[in-house]
């Protein structure tokens, strides 16, 4: 898994709101300036360049053998991001998938750096422009199917081949993210957006049963998680219960149905009306209701994850990237022997259903190398379910994360929870005003509502109609563009 994606995005994905509906109509003077193409060679401040050890050179040797053996004419691959797939700056050492790409296409990967803020812009900028950008992050969840529609990526379908082998893992997620018949994203894994991260001494100290525990007793379901917030909730003793900016998509997609998904013709489908969204809002209006929400008011508006270090919080709900790094950058302040992980809960009697990341890429129309990105994206194939490959990245993240081998079995089964029942929204991909009324809206509208209050009968009301209007919309949008091609 390219964990790297996670750490750099997480940094700053407070705000969602950014689309491609702005692509084309930037006037950001500092864009030309901001996408100056760096390689690794060109970064002058330390980075941690550490590879292989002794040992792995056979692994790597013995994973590439999957891969197309092709002679790359272009063997650079241009990569707009707010973060480097080069070693980074934050500890993380060189990626399984870069040592693949290295030694088997002698190809590189040729950062343009962006921000989070300025991405689009920036994409739109290069695309119009003709620089040949290759690739884009994929797990963005603004992406699509907007960005079919302003222009901005095209199919990946011509340069693989999803009935071959080193496709099997994904093949079924690449049809989350296919339009009109034609896949747009090369998904590389499935992984779980948001874990429930807990302290274990909290835990143990207040009594708590663990809830990795109950998970594997099946017993881990929204009643035993409401459960114990309810044991440990006590305001006046300084003690709260489930913080975390992810926490209201993370439990409302753990029912399994989004606000926007897509039928088996790639249709857009509005599920404002379906009963399980009703449930899943009804749900956290109760964990409010009970005072089990961190009173974001009383911190100044701001999430306390140093609380869970302290033994002040139950729940913290986040991506795995906010515990990797040097655990003296957490923000959760948590003792790696005492960091408990575990999926987030569904209803009793429910699939697992997991909030899904597609890590991967798009390729952006206009790429001066399709063929060498998808041979990339291989690369990253191989590195997430070769064996050997998996066993060189498992090494490498808990050296540089200082997570336990526990530890990273854990996050593995719950990606592979996600992996098996993904629920991924699609309402911010599909334009700005859908993702107002549902996942990015104000704290009284669609996603947020149910934690600030809002019953959910009020809250359809006032978006439904207007939601229902909107998505057919995009999917007419969607049948106009595809004419066109």
């Amino acid at each position: 898994m390219n964990n790297s994606k996670k750490v750099f995005a997480g940094l700053v994905a407070i705000s969602m709101t950014m689309g491609l509906a702005a692509c084309g109509n930037s006037s950001d003077d500092s864009t030309a300036e901001e996408t100056t193409a760096t390689t690794t060679t060109g970064v002058t401040v330390e980075v941690n360049t550490e590879g292989l050890k002794e040992g792995e050179d056979e692994l790597l040797a013995d994973a590439m053998s999957q891969l197309a053996d092709v002679e790359l004419e272009n063997k650079e691959v241009k990569w707009l991001a707010h973060y480097d797939i080069n070693p980074s700056t934050t500890g993380e050492s060189k990626k399984v998938e870069l040592e693949m790409f290295e030694q088997k296409y002698g190809g590189t990967i040729t950062y343009y750096p962006t921000t989070y803020e300025n991405r689009y812009n920036d994409l739109s900028t290069n695309v119009l422009g003709g620089t040949g950008i290759d690739l884009f992050p994929g797990q963005d969840v603004n992406n699509l199917p907007k960005g079919i529609v302003s222009g901005m990526f095209q199919p990946v379908d011509d340069y693989i081949d999803l009935n071959s082998a080193i496709w099997q893992n994904t093949a079924a997620a690449m049809e989350l993210m296919s339009f009109g018949g034609k896949h747009y994203q090369f998904v590389t894994a499935v992984t779980a957006e948001q874990v429930v991260l807990y302290n274990k001494a909290t835990i143990e100290a207040n009594g708590l049963d663990d809830p990795w525990e109950l998970y594997e007793a099946g017993e881990w379901n929204w009643d035993t998680f409401k459960s114990m917030l309810l044991d440990f909730v006590d305001e006046d003793a300084g003690q709260y219960g489930l913080d975390g900016w992810y926490n209201e998509k993370a439990l409302f997609l753990s029912a399994g149905v989004p606000f926007v998904s897509t039928d088996d013709d790639g249709n857009l489908v509005c599920n404002v009306n379906d009963a399980t969204v009703e449930k899943a809002m009804n749900y956290q209006l109760d964990l409010y209701n009970n005072g089990l929400v961190l009173p974001l008011e009383q911190f100044g508006w701001s999430i306390q994850p140093q609380m869970m270090g302290e033994g002040n919080q139950l729940f913290y709900l986040i991506g795995t990237w906010g515990v990797q790094g040097d655990p003296e950058t957490w923000e959760t302040k948590i003792d790696p022997e005492n960091l408990g992980i575990a999926p987030v809960p569904s209803p009793e009697g429910s699939d697992p259903y997991q909030s899904a990341t597609l890590d991967g890429f798009v390729l952006c129309k206009g790429s001066a190398n399709p063929e060498g990105a998808a041979r990339f994206v291989e690369c990253v194939l191989v590195a997430n379910t070769d064996e050997s490959a998996v066993a060189i990245s498992d090494r490498k993240a808990m050296d540089d994360n200082e997570w336990s081998e526990e530890f990273l079995q854990r996050k593995k089964e719950i990606d592979d929870l996600a992996r098996q029942y993904p629920v991924y929204d699609l309402a911010a991909g599909c334009s700005t005003d859908i993702a107002s009324l549902t996942t990015d809206g104000g704290a009284e509208i669609g996603l947020r509502a149910a934690f600030h209050g809002v019953d959910w009968a009020t809250n359809r009301e006032s978006i439904g109609d207007t939601l229902i209007m909107l998505v057919d919309e995009v999917n007419t949008q969607l049948q106009e563009k595809a004419a066109e091609e």
